[in-house]
């Protein structure tokens, strides 16, 4: 039985409005994590670098990088929202950072351009996985780096129910959260094998797959 990923049954979907809004807010929550997230990457690339985080979202991370060093960084997101939302956040945070709109499946930029690039939380719900992958390996310079974090296919309740309740949320904010991991997050995510599948279909010359208590985190070189 194959375990092979499939194209998702829709477009890829960007949150708008309110709730992107909601989004913003619950995950300013765990800010640390970004910080902690920013100061890793920056250790382990150099100054000057090209960066592109596909799926910004509120756009945490890049302006956190922007803020260590002197790099050049670059966010595309789907939502018109989030978009408007980063690039007003990073203006007033004084970061340099250039978030525009586009699709994960089709990014728009030349073969060869970035030397690191990041998709945190977001890869589950892109509409052509496998497509994605291919692009954000055309787009990465040769021994560039990329690094998927994401939900673990695989992840229990109980152990998703107990990160929940570890991120510091409000009783309703909880709630929600847990509701949509088990309503759409966790039924859209992928396993360790079906990401060494869709690997498979790429250029990527190395890759490595570490499972951590309910996520993944794919380390990509070009």
């Amino acid at each position: 039985m194959t375990t092979t990923a499939m194209p998702k049954p829709h477009g890829d979907r960007g949150m708008e409005g309110v709730v992107a809004k909601w989004y913003a807010a619950n995950t300013a929550a765990v800010m640390t994590e970004y910080q902690e997230l920013a100061q890793r990457i920056a250790r382990e690339i150099r100054p000057g670098s090209r960066v592109l985080e596909v799926a910004p979202g509120p756009g945490y991370f890049c302006i956190e990088l922007a803020k260590l060093g002197s790099y050049a960084i670059t966010g595309l997101d789907i939502s018109q929202s989030f978009v408007k939302m980063a690039s007003k956040k990073a203006a007033e945070a004084g970061a340099q950072v250039d978030f525009q709109q586009g699709s994960a499946s089709n990014i728009p930029f030349p073969r060869g351009t970035f030397d690191f690039l990041l998709c945190r939380a977001a890869f589950k719900n892109f509409a052509k996985p496998v497509a994605a992958l291919q692009e954000m390996c055309r787009v990465l310079k040769p021994g560039g780096r990329a690094l998927i974090i994401d939900l673990r296919g695989d992840a229990s309740p109980a152990l998703i129910s107990n990160h929940v309740d570890r991120m510091g949320l409000s009783t309703f904010n909880r709630l929600m959260t847990k509701l949509a991991f088990r309503t759409v997050l966790l039924k859209s995510a992928y396993t360790k094998q079906q990401f060494m599948e869709m690997l498979a279909q790429t250029e990527f010359c190395k890759v490595d797959i570490a499972e951590a208590e309910i996520g993944l985190e794919i380390s990509m070189e070009r």
